[in-house]
Formats: structure tokens, sequence, C-alpha cells
């Protein structure tokens, strides 16, 4: 028999369903990038552009440019890669899945860089990590961080003994993915405090007088919460989920002194 990992889990769905399906998730493709757009044509349109150190106020606008990159959009398609690619083999979707993570890291890095930058080097300094946008990142950074470690490590190293470690894997599956989708809602609630706090900061009464920037900054944020019930009802519906545990035997080969083959043990997919 072939490993679990590197054969194909996908399952059949009804036309209907399907349907529905890729409707979903061709709205979901439509409001990250959608909100990934809006966020570019903001910050260049309206708050400046980009520049380094040698202006901190436009250094920051790499960060919502950038955690929306990370956290939204590679996020957002690396939980998605699970129920898209069906007839894929699973290691073809875990490293696709990987990948995507690993290209949030440098957005997250260089976008909370940036943040730190602009408070730091501003003459007087802002003070950091005051309000509850900058905890709700620190936590959703944390858990993000801490959902890296543990993938790797469970998901990848424990590989090198596959049937020892298969029933701990197994079981970390439906936690690893659950963390996986309460980051994602956390990264969400923080972009909407972060949109509101600058809002405030930078438009004052302006921004209750509806002006022109109101409406793209609050575009964002309905982008965001239709969104977070979007991907939530695709991650955890059961109708769109792979197929159920399959067991698959693992079988000792024949002794040289008879030809009966024995059953050894059984393992069993991970339901995705």
């Amino acid at each position: 028999m072939g490993r679990a990992h590197r054969e194909s889990y996908g399952g059949e769905m009804s036309t209907a369903a399907s349907m529905v399906f890729y409707c979903l998730v061709f709205i979901a493709e439509i409001l990250m990038f959608g909100v990934l757009s809006l966020v570019l044509f903001w910050v260049v349109h309206y708050r400046g552009g980009f520049a380094w150190r040698e202006d901190v106020k436009l250094e920051f606008n790499y960060h919502p440019v950038l955690m929306i990159t990370g956290f939204i959009f590679c996020m957002g398609h690396a939980m998605l890669v699970y129920r898209l690619f069906r007839c894929c083999n699973k290691l073809t979707a875990k490293i696709l899945h990987t990948f995507l993570y690993l290209l949030a890291v440098p957005c997250i890095v260089v976008s909370t860089i940036a943040v730190f930058d602009s408070h730091n080097l501003r003459d007087p300094p802002i003070p950091n990590l005051y309000s509850l946008h900058s905890w709700l990142g620190v936590i959703t950074i944390g858990l993000f961080g801490l959902q890296l470690v543990v993938g790797f490590f469970s998901f990848w190293l424990l590989l090198c003994c596959e049937h020892g470690t298969a029933k701990f894997r197994a079981g970390l599956v439906p936690v690893h993915a659950t963390f996986g989708i309460v980051t994602f809602m956390l990264a969400i609630a923080t972009a909407v405090t972060g949109y509101t706090e600058k809002a405030l900061f930078t438009l004052k009464s302006d921004y209750s007088k509806f002006v022109d920037e109101t409406w793209v900054i609050n575009a964002q944020a309905a982008c965001l919460a239709a969104l977070a019930i979007l991907m939530g009802f695709l991650l955890y519906s059961s109708r769109y989920a792979r197929v159920g545990t399959q067991a698959v035997a693992i079988v000792e080969p024949p002794s040289s002194s008879h030809y009966v083959m024995t059953q050894k043990t059984y393992y069993y997919r991970e339901h995705e």
C-alpha cells in the first residue's frame, strides 16, 4: 500500500453542491483581491504612497498593505487549499499550504518593523502597544507564529517516523485547523479596529462627514466582515469537507517459511 500522505484524498460532491461551493469560492476570491486592491488604492491615493525611514509617516503605509497581504490574502488562500485542490494528493496540497503560509512571514515581519519605526522615529515618539488594535495584533502574530512552528514540526519533521507518529498527527489536524481559522478571524478583527483607529486619528471630524476616504475605509472593513462569514462557512461546513476517515491496511510481507499474509496494523487518513 502507498503511504497516506502521498495518496489522493479528494471527495465527490453533487452537481448542485459543487456549483454552490465554487460560487462561494469565487465570491471569496473577489473579496480577497478586492480588499487588497482597496488598501493599495487607499494608501497611494489618500495617504501619499510609500517610503522607508526617510519619511516615517509614509513608512507606516507598508503596515496595512503588508498585513492584509500576509494575514488575509496569503493565509486565506492557504486555508482554502485543502478545500479547492480536491483532486491533488495530500503531499501536494500540504506543500502549497506551507508555501502560502511562508509567503505571509516576510509580509508580517516587514509590516511590524514599519509600524514600530513609524512610532519610535517620530519627533516626539508615539507610544507603542497601548491600543486595542495593537493588543489584538500581538495576539494574532503570536498565534500565527505558534501555528507555523507546530505545523512545521508536526506535519513535516515527524514524517521521518510516519507510522509511529500517524495517530498523533491525525489527532492534531482538527486542532491545527481550528486555530488557523481563529487566527484568520482575529486578523480580520485586528484589521477592522486598525482601520477605525487610523480613520479617527487622521480624518478626525471629517470621518463622520462621509468624505470620499471614509467610503474607501468602510468598504475595506465591510469586505473583511463578509470574508469572515464566507470563509467560516466554507471551512466549517461538513458538506464541503473531504471524504471522512478511510482505513488503509499495512501488511507484513510473507515470511520465508510460509505464504500467509498477516495484517499488521491500521492507520487512518485525517479528516480534512
